[in-house]
């Protein structure tokens, strides 16, 4: 009976390892996909953003975790490191501070037989203080998701298996010495040298599906650890929990060591397409589609005509047009991104105006007054897609993208001068982290913006800012310099005043030629410098690439931020290079020329664009400053992330939410931080967001 009853009991558990859910992956100690100490060979999913901290004595992390591939991760952290002061001599109250960047990339993915595998790098270009490297792999059965890997570095201090890369060269077989330095440097000569070691575990969805439970074998013993003697271990095992009260938040809890406990928290947010955005119930309603048989009621009311437009599908109207059978509209779109929302909106009301002799609806966009392009779409075939009778694809294959460019038409209408005086308010978010004073150190302040239009395209702008709260009282420290101070007087920037001028300018855009752009600009152009500037872009209708140049004098503002200026100026400029697609959905941008602190080199910009408008990009400067003269970090770098308001909320804007994240603020490499771009303002040139999110004409 007992038998009977045992092989019972196991067909019921294999029965429920079958229905059981898979083991979702989680967020480790130090930022990214892993168990606790340890990474895995698993991913978060594309476009996924989490933010999150952990402390286990002595350390306590932050980190942001971006991934912007499938394939490809990324991790930014501070590690705070109770036990050893940062600066003592100048503040001695603060604990050190350690930044570092992680990197993973998938080799391949699970199969039916084999592991999926990943290859990492820990800590790369900082301090070395935690540095690693590893190899590791993730199998799946049931919901038990096993990971077996090697390690070196920090995650190998145990040193309990020889470095087989030793096999093919002696040299694997020692490791230099890391830690300490200015940091900033990536130890190349350091990568998968020395003793190696085995670490693994297990991670079991619980059938409570909000809990799971890992279990770890690292392959650091702590000995000799950048955190001091205090930090000893009694067991390589690790044991955790992880609680997912929802697809965002997350709690973890562990006993780590075999004498600490670990808590952390995960804050994550899904930015791909396939997330499900908001209801744009704020949104006014799109017009219904007219029907088949129905004819315009008479002659066209024009003024009307442009009312809705603006109403229903947020187009400025400048005038509207008729050229033999096509309709065309012109106008700036002020709500809806690029993308085929507008488009279709506004083809609705142009349907319902149009009379039996117009085959072509046709949207012509501007910017600042500045012509971008025109879009065609057949009016027949709209009408069939939008109703359903006809797949979308075939009004698709209508579309048409041309260069506006001067044609025989006749005006139809054209709009009285719009209220040139146009204002809103805001509220804006400052940080500094990581530094002597303060780890996070914020500013919340309201903003009142405003802008006068003397001509189409010239336009005087301006922002007066206030402080509402922040913590800067405790910013006292002000970082040395070899460099002429044109970043690292931030301290004297933010405290100066509680009502300050950001931004003051006059600027006036154009297109020069067809595929040509050109803008100048005079006034405050930023917080820190004022000056005169120009810039050109070369950008052909929906090519890859596309060039420009800007060249600017700008002298030093005073530190209140009103009118008054200081000595320092320089002439400052860069030529820059725009390639779309290198890898699918990248941008990536090469700049070279002449910094603000007048060092001369090249800036590197790579950034994953999805569809529905999110960056994720990180940027590198090396210019001709010597890591001595630089200081702290050898090079300017850092990431941002960039987030359209209208994934998030109820409403659609053409507004943005930008977190820009730079471990260090130095003087080297530092460019002019200009409001607007030329290659921003003519984004509806590439019409690739147009087709990638094609359905949404319907909306």
């Amino acid at each position: 009976m007992k038998l009977k009853r045992r092989l019972i009991a196991l067909a019921v558990c294999a029965a429920c390892n079958e229905l059981a859910a898979q083991p979702v992956p989680l967020q480790g100690d130090f930022g990214g996909v892993g168990l606790m100490q340890t990474p895995t060979a698993r991913m978060m999913g594309e476009g996924n953003v989490s933010f999150g901290f952990s402390k286990v004595e002595p350390y306590g992390r932050l980190y942001l975790a971006l991934q912007p591939f499938e394939w490809f991760e990324g991790v930014f952290r501070y590690t705070d490191v109770d036990t050893v002061a940062y600066a003592a001599d100048v503040t001695g109250k603060q604990s050190t501070k350690d930044k570092g960047f992680d990197f993973k990339v998938r080799v391949w993915e699970e199969s039916r037989w084999l592991p999926q595998v990943a290859v990492g790098l820990r800590d790369i270009g900082g301090t070395s203080l935690f540095s690693g490297e590893y190899v590791v792999a993730s199998k799946r059965w049931n919901d038990l998701d096993f990971s077996l890997g090697m390690g070196w570095g920090y995650l190998a201090k145990r040193g309990d298996i020889e470095n087989p890369l030793g096999w093919l060269h002696d040299g694997f077989n020692t490791r230099p010495n890391g830690g300490g330095g200015q940091g900033g440097t990536v130890a190349l000569s350091s990568f998968f040298r020395g003793p190696a070691a085995l670490f693994g575990g297990v991670q079991w969805q619980t059938p409570w599906e909000p809990l799971q439970l890992k279990l770890e074998y690292e392959g650091n013993n702590y000995r000799n650890d950048y955190g001091g003697p205090t930090v000893k271990q009694d067991s390589a095992l690790n044991y955790g929990a992880s609680y997912r009260l929802n697809d965002a938040l997350t709690f973890h809890a562990g006993w780590e060591r075999g004498n600490t406990m670990m808590i952390g928290v995960t804050l994550q947010g899904d930015f791909s397409p396939r997330s499900v955005s908001p209801r744009k119930v704020s949104d006014p309603p799109a017009e219904p589609v007219r029907a088949t048989d129905a004819r315009p009621d008479g002659p066209a009311n024009w003024p009307d005509i442009a009312q809705r437009l603006e109403k229903s599908a947020g187009f400025r109207v400048d005038r509207i047009k008729q050229r033999e059978r096509e309709l065309v509209v012109e106008g700036e779109q002020r709500r809806y991104r690029p993308g085929p929302t507008g488009l279709g909106r506004a083809a609705r009301v142009l349907d319902k105006a149009a009379g039996p002799d117009v085959d072509w609806l046709t949207v012509a966009e501007k910017r600042d007054g500045m012509p971008l392009v025109e879009t065609s779409v057949n009016r027949e075939s709209f009408r069939d897609a939008v109703r359903d009778e006809a797949p979308l694809s075939a009004v698709q294959r209508t579309i048409e993208h041309a260069e506006p460019l001067p044609r025989q038409e006749t005006t139809l209408y054209e709009a009285p001068p719009a209220d040139p005086l146009t204002w809103g308010t805001s509220l804006g978010y400052r940080q500094n982290l990581g530094g002597p004073d303060g780890f996070i150190l914020y500013q919340f302040n309201a903003n009142l913006e405003a802008e006068y239009r003397l001509a189409p395209g010239t336009w005087i702008d301006g922002r007066l800012s206030a402080n509402l709260l922040n913590n800067y009282d405790k910013f006292v420290y002000t970082a040395p310099s070899k460099l002429p101070r044109v970043r690292t007087l931030v301290r004297e920037y933010l405290v100066s005043s509680d009502i300050t001028m950001p931004v003051l300018q006059a600027t006036h855009a154009r297109r020069l030629e067809p595929e040509v752009y050109g803008m100048v600009y005079a006034g405050y152009l930023e917080t820190m410098f004022a000056g005169v500037g120009g810039e050109m872009l070369y950008r052909p209708l929906n090519s890859p690439l596309a060039v420009g140049f800007n060249a600017n004098w700008v002298k030093q503002r005073g530190f209140n931020q009103d009118f008054a200026l200081r000595d320092y100026d320089v002439f400052t400029g860069h030529v820059s290079a725009y390639y779309r697609d290198l890898l699918p959905g990248t941008l990536l941008t090469l700049s070279a020329g002449r910094y603000l602190a007048g060092d001369w080199g090249g800036t590197v910009d790579i950034a994953r664009e999805f569809s529905n408008g999110v960056r994720m990009g990180v940027w590198a400067t090396q210019t001709n400053v010597s890591r001595e003269q630089f200081g702290e970090g050898s090079f300017d770098k850092g990431f941002y992330l960039s987030v359209p308001f209208d994934v998030m909320g109820t409403r659609s804007t053409r507004d943005r939410a930008n977190l820009v994240i730079q471990p260090l603020i130095r003087d080297g490499g530092a460019r002019l931080q200009r409001e607007r771009t030329l290659y921003d303002m003519t984004e509806e040139r590439d019409s690739r967001f147009l087709h990638q999110n094609f359905p949404q004409i319907r909306d």
